[in-house]
């Protein structure tokens, strides 16, 4: 079946104008997150205009497995170039080919074409061509559908039902294809996204025996959203659990999953010191359905935990880089900073008592400043109650925020 591209249009607009600057532009991410069909589409568009040439090369199809090492790629680019047109090479997961960097370096130095590639790992852009190529290459990372993507993909109506989908399945934009109905297909395809990305991405390219204790502290962690916890906390566990892991071999196992894009580390913020701290980490996903495929179970029993999460990635997508925050004793879900603006975010399922209340605006009362502060939740009957400048906002109305 031919697969159907959708132009995230909150993507193209901004990497068109990336690419013709004349930079190396690099899409990472999670694998199946649609960063190949964000190329694509972007490859289309410029394929349609008859002064350009373009070449694309797409590494996890076999015919493009001649091309192992930076020399095969520069003789096959070498071979397809077009004298009088504007040149476009595109490669997906450019990770598979050997020294990469060396061939994009050449390229990129002799103008010879406008580049753009798409990897799975986070060290794809470290080393050499990091060093090489500062100020002539940018990162981009594409992450899975918001929620609205998520209703226009599946063809959804905007309400609370399609949320609930979305807080379940998640991002991966091949569920169309699937079809989020088809419940059992569903969990195949994650379970198969999740056995592709830990033993692809990290097993083999981190070179991991302890296949096993890999496996735990993914569950680990899916189990324990936003919580702080340290190396040797997780240690104590295991061990409680009968498993032994030192706490670097936890640190580096934790590392590898951030690199693949599965988790994200978030840091500490302390909001009267104005200064990132030194403590115990916590992490979010990538994608929920992910989460949720690993973990199992009944969302129902976690849903602040999801609810966060949601939260979390929706604050990076709008461009924010976000801390947990601290703030004496009170902990603030979120501390959002973007071009010099702040942010503050709480997160609760509903505002059931006078006493919840208090603890989530109470949090945010005692924050003395005029940045925008918001306490998110599933309350609908709370409204849009603006208390001392702080705002309720219903969670599926937060989700279609396009500034804060």
């Amino acid at each position: 079946m031919k697969q159907i591209l959708i132009e995230r249009q909150g993507y193209s607009e901004h990497i068109e104008r990336m690419l013709d600057s004349g930079m190396v532009v690099a899409l990472t991410g999670q694998r199946r997150v649609g960063k190949s069909c964000v190329m694509r589409c972007i490859s289309d568009k410029y394929s349609r205009d008859s002064a350009n040439n373009i070449i694309y090369i797409d590494m996890e199809k076999t015919a493009f497995a001649d091309i192992s090492d930076y020399k095969c790629l520069e003789r096959y680019v070498t071979d397809r170039l077009a004298a009088d047109k504007e040149n476009y090479l595109f490669i997906d997961e450019v990770q598979e080919i050997s020294e990469f960097e060396r061939a994009l370096l050449s390229m990129q130095s002799d103008g010879t074409c406008h580049i753009m590639v798409t990897g799975s790992n986070a060290k794809m852009l470290s080393g050499e061509l990091a060093t090489r190529l500062r100020g002539r290459y940018m990162s981009y990372h594409i992450h899975g559908l918001d929620y609205e993507e998520f209703i226009e993909f599946h063809e959804l109506p905007d309400n609370d039902e399609s949320l609930d989908l979305f807080l379940q399945y998640g991002g991966l934009p091949q569920l169309r294809q699937i079809g989020i109905a088809n419940t059992d297909l569903v969990d195949d395809y994650l379970e198969n996204v999740f056995n592709t990305i830990v033993l692809r991405d990290i097993i083999e390219h981190e070179n991991i025996r302890n296949v096993s204790l890999l496996r735990t502290l993914v569950r680990f962690v899916s189990d324990n959203i936003g919580k702080q916890f340290s190396a040797r906390s997780i240690v104590g566990m295991l061990k409680a659990q009968n498993t032994e892991a030192s706490a670097n071999m936890v640190l580096n196992y934790l590392e590898y999953l951030c690199n693949a894009y599965i988790i994200d580390r978030v840091g500490r913020y302390n909001i009267h010191g104005k200064k990132i701290l030194e403590l115990g980490d916590s992490f979010y996903f990538e994608d929920l359905g992910l989460r949720n495929h690993i973990v199992g179970g009944n969302r129902r029993f976690d849903i602040e935990k999801v609810m966060e999460n949601v939260v979390y990635r929706h604050l990076l997508r709008l461009g924010y880089t976000v801390y947990i925050g601290l703030l004496h004793k009170a902990e603030i879900d979120f501390v959002a900073e973007k071009q010099g603006s702040t942010v503050y975010v709480q997160v609760c399922y509903m505002l059931a008592s006078e006493e919840t209340v208090e603890r989530e605006f109470g949090n945010l009362k005692m924050i003395k400043d005029n940045h925008p502060k918001y306490v998110v939740s599933m309350d609908k009957l709370y409204g849009e109650t603006n208390s001392d400048g702080i705002r309720h906002i219903q969670l599926r109305d937060f989700l279609k925020q396009k500034s804060l």
